[in-house]
């Protein structure tokens, strides 16, 4: 699915301070496996790596890295060009993400939706560019 950097220009204008930069790659690892990789790089420089090779199934993966938002995941591709994310923490639900690549293959959308600290139900929108 390739490399992916998020387009700063059009977070959403309820996320709050956005980060410096954030990176998503995800390969093909063989054998039926899948790798995501995310970068996270913060105002301050600080670099969050995350990462989980999964069967695209919906089945468990555990996450390597920083582990903060998530220890787990379950992905799943029901066509082509979109993946469902969902991403756990000490087997408690964090978020549902769906990642949905344009049919250009140069733009990539993440509906991302959770919780607000308030108990709140929120949907958002990031837009990704392809680096390769």
């Amino acid at each position: 699915m390739g490399r992916w950097e998020l387009d700063l220009t059009r977070m959403p204008s309820t996320y709050g301070p956005p980060p410096r930069r954030v990176v998503y790659s995800f390969q093909d690892i063989g054998e039926g496996t899948w790798r995501m990789i995310v970068d996270i790089t913060g105002q301050d420089g600080s670099v969050r790596h995350m990462a989980a090779s999964y069967r695209p199934d919906g089945t468990i993966a555990l996450s390597e890295g920083e582990t903060s938002e998530a220890d787990s995941v379950a992905v799943m591709t029901p066509t082509p060009n979109v993946l469902v994310l969902n991403i756990a923490k000490a087997k408690r639900l964090g978020s549902v993400r769906v990642y949905i690549v344009s049919a250009n293959g140069n733009e990539m959308t993440e509906s991302a939706a959770g919780l607000t600290d308030k108990g709140e139900p929120f949907v958002r929108n990031f837009h990704y560019r392809r680096l390769r």
